[in-house]
């Protein structure tokens, strides 16, 4: 069945928010738009955005209102998301270096096993973010062609299943321009695997 143009605005809008959403509630979202709830994700994220002052500058809020308005969402409670007047880059560091607890072994593991070779896949990397002194934190970065959303939950599911509370699953579209937060994730990363299309652009 064929992905709603509203739903792939959706994602787009929560990749925007990554690393400024708190995980507990970006997962969420993720989550109810993946199981085809996204009228649930236009009713709540305005308010969640309002209560939790994130700022959003011009471009973010057009696509907020193209995404979430069309499925209801309270055009009061869109009105009243603060604009963005300075820079909204999130202050994370990233890194390949495992945590000495070994956190996260497991999941990669397993996702390398899931993901390798799926079709619509390119590739599967992660990360690891850090700020200030809070405990580190397991990113899962995959580039794809098609089925980003369906595929964000599942990642999640899975990472859920393996004891990840909130987790921080990033499907970026291969025609998406990556935001400064997944630029710098992805430039501090480490390949888990490949999937179908990266293993036939090799073929060739």
């Amino acid at each position: 069945m064929a992905v709603r143009e509203t739903d792939l605005l959706c994602h787009e809008l929560l990749l925007r928010l990554a690393g400024r959403l708190p995980d507990r509630h970006l997962w969420r979202y993720r989550d109810w738009l993946a199981g085809g709830a996204a009228e649930v994700v236009a009713r709540l994220l305005p308010g969640t955005l309002v209560r939790e002052r994130i700022a959003l500058d011009d471009d973010e809020h057009r696509l907020l209102s193209d995404a979430l308005l069309p499925l209801g969402a309270d055009p009061a409670m869109v009105n009243a998301i603060l604009p963005a007047v300075v820079d909204t880059t999130p202050h994370y560091s990233f890194t390949t270096e495992r945590p000495a607890e070994n956190v996260g072994d497991s999941a990669v593991l397993v996702l390398g096993a899931t993901l390798r070779g799926r079709a619509g896949v390119r590739e599967v990397r992660n990360t690891w973010r850090r700020r200030d002194s809070g405990s580190p934190k397991l990113v899962v970065l995959v580039s794809v062609s098609d089925d980003c959303v369906e595929l964000a939950g599942e990642i999640q599911r899975v990472l859920r299943a393996l004891g990840d509370s909130a987790p921080c699953v990033e499907v970026v579209p291969k025609d998406l321009e990556p935001t400064p937060y997944h630029r710098m994730a992805i430039e501090e990363s480490a390949l888990v695997c490949v999937g179908a299309e990266e293993f036939a652009g090799r073929r060739g």
